[in-house]
């Protein structure tokens, strides 16, 4: 079977939504600093094969493990090493929401204390 001319960009394209495992796939590579060859490796296929899962749902839910084991059985991949790479860009994603979340709290109350001041504070020394 040959690669049709419009599966790299659709894959790339995969990247810009959230929902696609293009998308989980790029954050992967961009958190563990490898490449798009190397993550193919290391769940068990080639660059093309992973180009074809990118344009999947990602698996997401109270069903994530069949939606896992799904596409690993659809793309002949291994699961385990689905599951690391997807459980590891949640893990992630989450701990720089938490961050993002926990420095824009400290930024409203640096703002707070900021408001807080009255003109006669200006002349305390």
């Amino acid at each position: 079977m040959s690669i049709p001319d419009w599966l790299e960009a659709a894959a790339k394209r995969s990247t810009r939504a959230d929902w696609m495992l293009g998308h989980a796939f790029e954050r992967y590579l961009e958190i563990e600093g490898m490449t798009s060859s190397a993550l193919a490796q290391k769940l068990g296929c080639t660059p093309d094969v992973l180009q074809w899962m990118s344009l999947c749902r990602r698996p997401v839910g109270d069903s994530f493990a069949e939606q896992s084991a799904a596409v690993a059985q659809q793309f002949s991949v291994e699961l385990r090493q689905l599951i690391r790479v997807l459980r590891h860009v949640e893990v992630i994603t989450a701990l720089n929401a938490e961050s993002d979340e926990e420095l824009a709290a400290e930024n409203a109350t640096i703002q707070l204390a900021a408001r807080d001041r009255t003109h006669d504070d200006e002349n305390i020394p």
